[in-house]
């Protein structure tokens, strides 16, 4: 074992030969994926995507190579042991590492592109980038668990906290129908000022005022009862004022919950937005993107990471923790994730001064619940973090994985008339079924 961690990853053919099938779990070939039923159970509703906008690093977070040297490991050279035996991180996560057994790290993620527009498109949507925009894995769950399930969600079933990523075409050719609604505002406020749902200063009373006032403006609608048109209106107003003035407006009011639970998240934007994604997915929405930015960390990083580490720790065990109790953790699929790492050599020359650049070449991802495993680490880097050197991970195979968790076929059609598939594995890919849970 390198670095004192546990290495539970192995090629197909390692777990055939230690007699996989005989523990009940069934292997997946991808190429006996198509057209028939999934071999493992969908036990995802909902995924809350913990989006790390800028890549963090992978040496200082859930891969710490403490004996690579001061040029990779900087200050940060001290990984603290987890309740899982053999399984280090970075020592600024405490709270997580308490909480081992409910996540697995995958330390072998790989795309080896380093631009951040065309790495996001990659790790969102598992699709090499080209002159069709496939959709994100927020707009495929909008579309197989929202809208074709008939979806009656009192807001929509793909939520952003808070702002747009801003780095590709979420819906793709889905269309505008399948982009995520994006809340603005900052959970940490009071109010939180939901977009189009929550103004900041406008009481209740003001919002019904407003509608009385409008109400007794339109004269043309009192003229002409009965129209389909203007009934169509009505209707789309009466919705819009429900999102304002009812049950929406409710889901989105954190001062409902407890101060101990609050403070317990984090009294910050990435703490309070992973409260309010759990109480999106208590009340049934499929897919939920907290949109964390901070990360591309090109100069002082380590300053930074002694900020930021702290903060998503908290927040990021909080949510496990929560999920847990609520007995919803097993059915909700947390995947923590940015669009690369950072570079494993430190750049201590000015400018940068102890930064780290982009790095698509290997990385990390966590993913816990909807039926993954915890307990577990999935592949391995080089002595460096240079390079996966077992087991390496493309993006297409990790949502693939997702997909199947959530009963999504990743060979179903995407689109009539064309062969464009949800998420096709490469005919020598694999799901990780090493940390995915059988019937």
């Amino acid at each position: 074992m390198k670095n004192g961690d546990a290495i539970t990853s192995m090629t197909r053919r390692q777990i055939l030969k230690m007699g996989l099938a005989a523990s009940g779990m069934a292997l997946i070939d991808p190429a006996r994926l198509r057209g028939q039923e999934l071999p493992l159970k969908a036990r995802a509703k909902a995924v809350i995507q913990i989006w790390m906008w800028g890549g963090p690093s992978h040496l200082d977070t859930f891969d710490p190579k403490p004996d690579a040297g001061q040029d990779y490991c900087g200050p940060l050279k001290n990984p603290i042991s987890t309740n899982i035996d053999g399984i280090r991180i970075c020592e600024l996560l405490p709270r997580l590492a308490k909480l081992a057994d409910k996540y697995s790290i995958i330390r072998s993620m790989t795309h080896g592109n380093n631009a951040h527009e065309t790495a996001a498109y990659l790790v969102q949507t598992g699709h090499e980038p080209g002159r069709l925009v496939y959709p994100s894995m927020g707009a495929l769950v909008s579309l197989f668990k929202g809208y074709k399930q008939g979806y009656k969600g009192t807001v929509p079933p793909y939520i952003v906290l808070t702002r747009a990523q801003g780095r590709f075409s979420e819906a793709g050719f889905l269309g505008p129908a399948y982009k995520p609604f994006c809340t603005g505002g900052d959970p940490a406020k009071n109010p939180f000022a939901v977009e189009g749902i929550v103004a900041e200063g406008i009481s209740e009373q003001r919002q019904l005022a407003r509608r009385e006032l409008l109400g007794s403006l339109d004269a043309l609608g009192r003229a002409m009862p009965g129209n389909a048109h203007f009934a169509k209106f009505d209707q789309c107003q009466q919705e819009a004022y429900e999102m304002m003035l009812g049950q929406a407006k409710q889901l989105f009011d954190l001062s409902t919950e407890q101060d101990s639970v609050r403070d317990l998240y984090g009294r910050n934007s990435f703490g309070q937005s992973c409260l309010m994604a759990r109480r999106l997915v208590e009340r049934g929405v499929p897919y939920v993107t907290i949109n964390y930015s901070g990360w591309d960390t090109h100069k002082q990083h380590f300053e930074t990471m002694r900020r930021r580490l702290p903060e998503m720790d908290a927040g990021f065990a909080a949510l496990l923790q929560d999920l847990s109790d609520r007995g919803l953790l097993d059915s909700t699929v947390i995947w923590w994730s940015g669009e690369f790492g950072r570079t494993p050599r430190i750049q201590w020359e000015s400018p940068w001064n102890g930064g780290r650049g982009h790095y698509g070449k290997c990385f990390c991802a966590v993913v816990a619940g909807g039926g993954f495993k915890g307990g577990r680490v999935v592949g391995r880097s080089d002595e460096k973090g240079l390079e996966p050197a077992e087991r390496p991970v493309k993006p297409n195979q990790l949502l693939a994985s997702i997909c199947t968790l959530l009963g999504i076929d990743p060979n179903a059609a995407l689109s009539a008339g064309k062969d464009l598939k949800v998420m096709p594995l490469a005919e020598k890919e694999d799901l990780l079924t090493e940390i995915m849970q059988p019937r």
